[in-house]
């Protein structure tokens, strides 16, 4: 008798060669990197980019704003585009996957009502409640009154949350009853205000119960079902050295953060992203893309501060350059709901270091236009990921926001790491550069030499 053979019959998973990533940011540079770098794909195209996005090998450039979906849309089809990566929330939020889905395109990024998972801090909060998701208690607030009189009940500080897209910057955890009363002034006053599709435009808030410990952020890639986790990173929100000042997008970054064992990735797992991907398949939710959870270990255990429909930022530029070659098609895999066909996604176990640089007045006004100098060369292990730059009519590259480069490194060990990142840190810079001499305290056990 012949001997049985046993064939497969899932196909491979397939390669897109051409890939539109949306988003100016420096995320969008990270992502841009990472997937130019996956065999199999030919080109990858940044709308509308930034002053670095030319520079990275294999990738391309659309002056398209992230907020004009038509044009988007007919850019694909003249590319012939493969995969859709959309890096911020707010075209997410405004519902760019649907638009792009509608034309048989294969996105990655959830539609409008997934990427209320982050447009809506109420709307989270609810879905957590249902899902059985530890979280802070909380109290919803539609108008000012009625927050100043949920804060006089409690008669204790509260971190407050604009409910809306805040560009990471509507959040205050505050010291003082005086400090929330002037927080829930500043949401009312409309200072945050950035309606979630659905919602009504007026300025709204959530009090939370303030949660101690530290925080690491958690990231899902999912089709809607299965998920790959990756390393868990620790973001550095505060201006300031010694975690002081305020809060900003983030100065710095590092992975994998210790916070996290291998058990303690499936604790949250099980209690955190399996039990929200099936609360959002309860509401009919097809979520496919990331689910970024935002965590505070506190001493009764694990609680979600917050999630995101996006990658972190500085967390992606931190975690591209651990990622392997099958990223591309995982992310393919991902938008088209196959994510059980895909290749297992290789994560190199090194140490990743990020150290922003930012704006003299960041995370306020700052100034712009001012040239950016210098070049990392071409160390395997050092990456210069820009974020607010764009290429300026004269031709040099100049400063465009408050975040405007990251410096990223790997080694064997977090000190190393930092000490390659501090010293590709040296080596560029521009008028009134901005940055923390202390990232990844936590892990380093001496300080770097410092530009």
């Amino acid at each position: 008798m012949a001997p049985l053979t046993v064939t497969d019959p899932s196909p491979p998973s397939p390669v897109p060669a051409r890939i539109l990533v949306v988003g100016g940011g420096g995320r969008e540079n990270a992502l841009g990197w990472a997937l130019a770098r996956c065999p199999g794909v030919e080109q990858v195209l940044v709308a509308p980019g930034n002053g670095g996005t030319t520079a990275l090998a294999g990738c391309g450039q659309l002056p398209i704003a992230e907020s004009d979906h038509g044009a988007l849309a007919a850019a694909c089809r003249a590319h012939a585009i493969d995969l859709v990566v959309v890096g911020p929330e707010a075209p997410l939020a405004a519902g760019l996957a649907d638009r792009l889905r509608s034309e048989g395109l294969a996105v990655f990024g959830p539609g409008a009502d997934g990427a209320l998972l982050e447009a809506s801090k109420r709307w989270a909060k609810d879905l957590m409640q249902e899902a059985g998701v530890p979280t802070a208690g909380y109290w919803a607030a539609t108008d000012r009154q009625q927050a100043l009189d949920a804060l006089e009940r409690h008669g204790r500080p509260l971190v407050v949350k604009a409910d809306g897209l805040a560009a990471g910057k509507g959040v205050t955890v505050a010291d003082s009853l005086e400090q929330c009363r002037e927080a829930i002034e500043e949401v009312f006053a409309g200072r945050f205000q950035s309606a979630a599709p659905g919602e009504a435009a007026a300025p709204s808030l959530v009090l939370e119960e303030r949660l101690h410990g530290p925080e690491v952020s958690v990231f899902a890639l999912t089709d809607g079902r299965s998920m790959v986790l990756l390393p868990p990173a620790q973001d550095h929100k505060r201006i300031g050295e010694g975690d002081t000042g305020p809060n900003t997008g983030g100065m710095g970054a590092y992975a994998p953060a210790r916070l996290l064992d291998a058990a303690g990735m499936e604790q949250v797992r099980q209690r955190v992203l399996e039990p929200i991907l099936a609360a959002l398949r309860a509401r009919g939710i097809d979520y496919r893309g990331v689910i970024f959870a935002g965590l505070m270990l506190t001493e009764e255990g694990l609680r979600v501060i917050e999630f995101n429909c996006r990658f972190g930022d500085p967390e992606c530029e931190t975690l591209m350059p651990l990622l392997g070659p099958e990223l591309a098609q995982v992310l393919l895999a991902c938008a088209t709901g196959r994510l059980e066909q895909a290749p297992p996604l290789t994560i190199e176990p090194r140490c990743s270091a990020c150290v922003i640089a930012a704006a003299a007045g960041y995370p306020g006004e700052v100034r712009r236009g001012d040239p950016i100098d210098g070049d990392l060369g071409d160390a395997p292990d050092l990456q210069l990921f820009h974020a607010g730059s764009r290429r300026s009519e004269a031709g040099p590259v100049v400063t465009a926001g408050g975040r405007v480069l990251a410096v990223v490194a790997q080694a064997d060990d977090f000190d190393t790491a930092f000490e390659r990142a501090y010293d590709g840190l040296g080596r560029v810079g521009f008028e009134g550069m901005v940055y923390r001499r202390d990232i990844g305290h936590q892990v380093r056990t001496r300080r770097p030499a410092l530009p």
